[in-house]
């Protein structure tokens, strides 16, 4: 339901301008805009990966169950992944000032859950404890989304909390593995891990002027890097659900 309602909403707010004008937002991820309701094609259709990892991690929880993970969370987590394919097309499409601002709160809701969900278990908080971590790691996305700073590398204030979101849930979820009151398949943690590097790598050399850069070619490395990061969110969440006592 998630992933149809959005994509229909995404289809039905570009036919009709509902994002705003085209101001090159998302525009230094290499890809030449075209003159067209969706102003960068490959960037803007290969997130569709997104929409498949949410659908693919649903099917597994109705068939098999969510494991050591809370039905719940489990739930939730398809839906923020789901959602990440139309928030980040919604930019690419567009190129547009609000498009941009749905690209990152899907990434900053994924980021936040990430991180809430590895402290809620290592204080056992509980689902209250964990839903006040996420409202809490909204506010300080929120507060650097509107922070004009240029930052190396990742370019915005934005880009570089979430990136710090994901390693600080990274550090927590190596603390509870050290802690060892949780077993999970190292396995799948690890293959999150090395596909978002890759793809972090990719991301960097993709974007205007960068070595992988074409502005013309159908292959786009950012393209890639949404392919890639579907993946990992797939794998995070076969991590997750692999959790017992």
């Amino acid at each position: 339901m998630a992933a149809a309602v959005s994509m229909a909403l995404l289809g039905i707010a570009l036919a009709q301008s509902w994002l705003g004008p085209a101001v090159d937002r998302g525009g230094a991820f290499c890809e030449a805009a075209r003159d067209a309701v969706v102003r960068q094609p490959a960037n803007t259709f290969s997130n569709l990966g997104f929409v498949i990892a949410g659908l693919a991690i649903a099917h597994r929880v109705t068939r098999h169950g969510s494991g050591g993970m809370p039905r719940s969370l489990a739930t939730a987590y398809t839906i923020l992944v789901v959602l990440l394919g139309p928030g980040s097309a919604a930019m690419h499409a567009s190129e547009s000032t609000f498009g941009g601002h749905l690209d990152l709160y899907s990434m900053y809701f994924l980021a936040s859950f990430a991180l809430a969900y590895a402290v809620s278990r290592l204080l056992t908080l509980g689902t209250s404890g964990f839903v006040a971590l996420f409202g809490a790691g909204l506010g300080v996305c929120t507060v650097a989304e509107f922070q004009s700073v240029d930052v190396p590398v990742l370019m915005t204030m934005g880009n570089a909390v979430f990136a710090s979101m994901l390693l600080a849930g990274l550090f927590v979820e190596l603390v509870l593995r050290r802690r060892g009151t949780e077993r999970l398949d190292l396995r799948w943690g690890v293959a999150s891990v090395v596909t978002l590097a890759v793809a972090f790598a990719i991301w960097s050399m993709g974007k205007d002027g960068g070595a992988l850069c074409d502005p013309e070619s159908w292959l786009q490395p950012h393209a890639v890097w949404h392919a890639m990061d579907a993946g990992a969110a797939w794998f995070l969440y076969r991590y997750w659900a692999s959790m017992s006592p």
